[in-house]
């Protein structure tokens, strides 16, 4: 549905967004994670044509978006919800009847309508009051009714969940998993991982501008003291040593596809190796093999057919899981 190619953006001589590749498909649900400042918010603005990128190529069902003809009609059909929306001095009902009117429908005829969509996010109860008076997490939900309301082809939501307490964040994400299912497709920022794996598709993590994808297996939260360069922490009962500049809490993701898995240690480079055992082989439907390994914490690695062939892996298989250093994410 959106498609972005080969995107740059900055601001005067800084480079803030770098972005080779990313699909929206319709019906779908996309997730952003990533620290403050690692572009998210950038990156939807663009998406939505708030900012125009410095270079690269937006297209919206296929089509590029080149001119400004071509600008203005793609965003009729996407609508962004920032993570502080604004509501009008009205009552929350006048203000989503408003959203109506200005895409040119008859916002009084669309009393159920408008019902419906605030029951979706469980906002019903605040139809009659005034948009100023709600509280940060209320005014996300009406937004989001809204955007529901006007029902675009493309959806970008601006930490959406940031505001909300857990049963409020429990109605938006299934709203949002049911909006999808019109075909409407989806992308929102996030800073709750687990609750960005709970309610996407896909899910990338955006790490300094840059584009990485993340899957929900071997994640640990951590609290990185201060201190630069390579360093050993304690991830779950693993000593880890990772790459980073960082310090404060952080999440530590090793992507499966970044583990090596032998059946003995090998000399190398690599600072990371642990000892352990098969616990768990399956086909992970995509044509490759998850192999679960316990060395002192479960951890998922993906192979290919023939390495478990060459392998010749079993349960119970005494193994080595190596990861490289600089292959850590940290975000």
């Amino acid at each position: 549905m959106l498609a972005i190619r080969d995107l740059e953006h900055g601001y005067s001589e800084r480079t803030v967004l770098s972005v080779p590749a990313l699909e929206m498909p319709e019906g779908t649900i996309t997730a952003l994670v990533g620290p403050n400042g690692a572009g998210k918010s950038t990156l939807l603005r663009v998406l939505a044509g708030v900012e125009r990128p410095r270079r690269g190529t937006l297209s919206l069902a296929g089509k590029p978006i080149r001119t400004r003809a071509d600008a203005l009609a793609a965003r009729r059909q996407i609508t962004l919800v920032e993570q502080h929306p604004l509501l009008f001095d009205m009552s929350v009902r006048a203000n989503l009847a408003y959203a109506l009117k200005l895409r040119g429908e008859r916002p009084r005829a669309a009393g159920t309508r408008i019902r419906d969509v605030l029951a979706l996010v469980g906002a019903e109860q605040l139809a009659d009051r005034q948009g100023r008076s709600l509280s940060g997490g209320e005014t996300q939900r009406v937004a989001v009714a809204r955007a529901f309301l006007v029902q675009p082809r493309v959806l970008l939501l601006d930490e959406p969940l940031s505001a909300a307490d857990r049963t409020a964040r429990g109605l938006l994400g299934t709203a949002l998993q049911r909006f999808a299912q019109t075909g409407t497709a989806i992308c929102l920022s996030s800073h709750l991982l687990e609750e960005a794996f709970r309610w996407s598709s896909r899910l990338f993590a955006l790490v300094e501008g840059r584009l990485d994808s993340v899957t929900p297996e071997n994640l640990f939260r951590i609290d990185l003291p201060p201190g630069s360069g390579s360093r050993t922490v304690r991830a779950g009962p693993l000593a880890l040593t990772i790459v980073s500049d960082r310090e404060g809490p952080v999440t530590i993701a090793l992507s499966p596809d970044d583990i090596v898995i032998s059946r003995q240690a090998f000399a190398s480079s690599v600072r990371n190796q642990f000892p352990g055992r098969v616990t768990g082989i399956s086909d992970d439907g995509r044509g490759h093999i998850r192999v679960t390994a316990d060395v002192g914490t479960e951890i998922v690695v993906r192979i290919t057919p023939s390495a478990l062939a060459d392998l010749g892996l079993e349960i119970g298989t005494n193994v080595v899981l190596s990861v490289k250093a600089m292959a850590v994410r940290i975000f």
